[in-house]
């Protein structure tokens, strides 16, 4: 890892890959455009709310935003950012993962094809590109690790940090990357891998003009 140019209050590390003399830099392309699965998430999230048996006007103030939004959200009419929806259903007590949960117990060997996985997509708070999340294996009861694609348009970014328990590692497999843990800036690209404590204050961005895929696991499954 190799410190670079330090920013105020947080500093920048550029992260480098080891390059074979000679050899031409093999690109990863997306999979082919196939059907996909988005899921709905706005009648998950307000079952969680009315189990807690909260009102739209008190989890509002909890978030510090609208009734109108909120309204919105669980109406699949708009979409919250990764770090909104993040701290809802934070305050809802349960976890982004369990908005792709599946009911019935996962085989001993589980394949999902290409194209069929499904997908939640998360927007920045104001206009512009989004995130979508690509789940490799649907949560079910007894899962201890999950896993997913981050699809980061060029200029996408998590709006704000995430902290919540365990462990994390993501591997680049396509464009740049932007990662900001615990006040230090980390750039990654194609092929670059990274860990931290999940605890730590993170978030990220796309800075490049193309799409960024980003294969992130978390365990325990508490993102």
């Amino acid at each position: 890892m190799k410190q670079s140019t330090r920013r105020s209050p947080a500093r920048t590390v550029s992260i480098r890959r080891g390059k074979t003399a000679g050899a031409e830099k093999k690109k990863l392309r997306a999979p082919a455009p196939a059907r996909r699965d988005k899921i709905l998430i706005g009648t998950k999230l307000k079952h969680a709310r009315l189990a807690m048996r909260m009102t739209l006007r008190e989890l509002a103030g909890k978030l510090n935003c609208s009734e109108s939004f909120l309204s919105k959200v669980e109406h699949d009419r708009v979409r919250p950012s990764l770090s909104m929806l993040h701290r809802l259903v934070g305050h809802l007590g349960i976890n982004v993962a369990a908005l792709f949960a599946e009911n019935g117990e996962i085989p001993p060997v589980l394949v999902i094809r290409s194209g069929e996985r499904p997908l939640i997509m998360t927007d920045p708070m104001r206009s512009g590109p989004g995130i979508v999340l690509e789940r490799l294996v649907a949560l079910t009861k007894g899962v201890l690790i999950e896993a997913s694609i981050h699809q980061i348009a060029a200029g996408g970014h998590t709006d704000g940090f995430i902290s919540h328990a365990g462990e994390e590692i993501g591997y680049v497999l396509e464009g740049t990357l932007e990662l900001l843990v615990a006040g230090s800036t980390y750039r990654l690209t194609e092929g670059d891998c990274f860990f931290f404590r999940s605890d730590l204050q993170h978030g990220y961005r796309n800075t490049g003009n193309g799409p960024t895929r980003v294969l992130w696991v978390n365990t325990p499954p508490t993102f």
